[in-house]
């Protein structure tokens, strides 16, 4: 156990600083770390408060740090692409945009302590985070009360939309997710049975479980075991152990990358077969780093694909590898987007005010995403396609679209 459990930390330590180091610093990003005091977190830069005349400013939190930190990177990255981007083409109503990121430490309470300060202190015009959706969770209901704008990149837990008006996301949500796999898993791997390994402590595994559950069974399938475990557990084989005994054709695991890897060497050190399923938690370089070749035929579904050959895909994978040196993972991809949604929509409102910036994000059709064409529905959620992936060799290959 003490050697698994270090070889899990160092592969996780090796892959927060790989990912952390492909950034080079922007003048259009500053990076602030929590301090998990009740007042918020610290600016690294030493600068707080509210921008200059001539400046608009965007809040950012993000797991930085923390056992989620490659999601926060890449989103980090992303979002800073696009203010670049927009800052060369001029900014918005004569104003450069900049950005103030706070690291949350992957912690639902650093997050809830970020937002406040970015409201309250920064007075930002529009606030982007966070990607987990117990974070976010923890986040809305200050922007909601403060009526600031926040938008999440990539939260897929339905009540995330549901805290607020003020509240929007660029992703699909659980419920198409969950749908999405069943589907495919029932009518193209022809899969007629199947087991359920849940974070119980995440809302977005919980999320993900019940909409697999329903979806499934309609389709036809037979859940035939649902066990559960903890974000942060590294032993697993009671609850493999009892799948194991169930015999299901496939594994549905929704949950996040750090547990993913350890649960499918676990699997199939215990002799599972089984086909593994999952959900955009998965997403993350690391993921095959923790999983090896155990993850081999799994599949998941996510937001985007590199493979994708639409040209303003392709384009902005060139323009982040010439930044970053990296292909852009759908975290990056997700956003970017959300950045160029709230840019987009601030230039379209009458003036710079929650109100007409939340009137001009809620109006949003039809947005040519990188990771898919974005249109906000009533509910404040993107109607958007998703896709399947399949991991291989420790790389993942497009498989195929699920649309609405």
């Amino acid at each position: 156990m003490r050697v698994l459990r270090f070889a899990v930390v160092a592969l996780m330590a090796l892959g927060c600083a790989t990912a952390c180091e492909e950034r080079p610093k922007t003048q259009e990003s500053e990076t602030t770390q929590g301090t998990g005091a009740a007042t918020g977190a610290i600016a690294a830069s030493g600068e707080t408060g509210p921008a200059d005349a001539n400046t608009i400013l965007i809040g950012e939190v993000g797991s930085l740090t923390g056992p989620e930190a490659t999601f926060g990177v890449s989103t980090r990255n992303g979002i800073d692409l696009a203010i670049q981007q927009e800052n060369a083409a001029g900014g918005v109503k004569g104003k450069k945009l900049k950005v103030r990121v706070y690291d949350d430490q992957s912690k639902p309470e650093e997050a809830a302590n970020a937002v406040t300060r970015l409201i309250s202190q920064d007075r930002v015009a529009v606030i982007l985070g966070e990607v987990a959706s117990s974070n976010s969770l923890a986040m809305a209901p200050k922007a909601q009360a403060a009526q600031t704008p926040m938008i999440t990149p990539s939260s897929t837990n339905e009540k995330v939309t549901q805290v607020g008006d003020y509240i929007f996301r660029v992703c699909f949500i659980d419920a198409f997710q969950g749908y999405a796999m069943a589907k495919f898993a029932h009518d193209t791997l022809k899969v007629k049975t199947a087991a359920i390994l849940k974070d119980q402590k995440s809302d977005y595994s919980l999320g993900l479980t019940k909409v697999f559950n329903t979806k499934f069974t309609e389709f036809g399938g037979k859940i035939v075991t649902i066990e559960a475990y903890s974000k942060g557990d590294t032993d697993f084989r009671a609850q493999l152990t009892a799948i194991k005994s169930a015999k299901p054709e496939a594994l549905y695991i929704p949950g996040y990358y750090t547990d993913i890897g350890v649960i499918a060497r676990q699997a199939r050190e215990l002799g599972i077969k089984t086909i593994l399923l999952g959900g955009d938690g998965w997403e993350s370089p690391t993921l095959t780093e923790l999983g090896g070749s155990a993850l081999d035929g799994s599949y998941y579904t996510n937001h985007y694909s590199p493979e994708d050959p639409s040209p303003h895909v392709q384009q902005f994978i060139a323009e982040y590898r010439k930044v970053y040196g990296a292909v852009p993972d759908s975290l990056a991809a997700l956003g970017y987007d959300a950045a160029r949604v709230a840019v987009d929509a601030m230039r379209r409102a009458k003036d710079l005010t929650g109100p007409s910036i939340r009137d001009a994000i809620a109006q949003t059709k039809a947005f040519p995403g990188v990771a898919g064409t974005i249109s906000i529905d009533e509910n404040r959620n993107a109607v958007k396609p998703a896709v399947v992936l399949k991991v291989e060799d420790g790389k993942t290959k497009f498989v195929t679209t699920v649309s609405p």
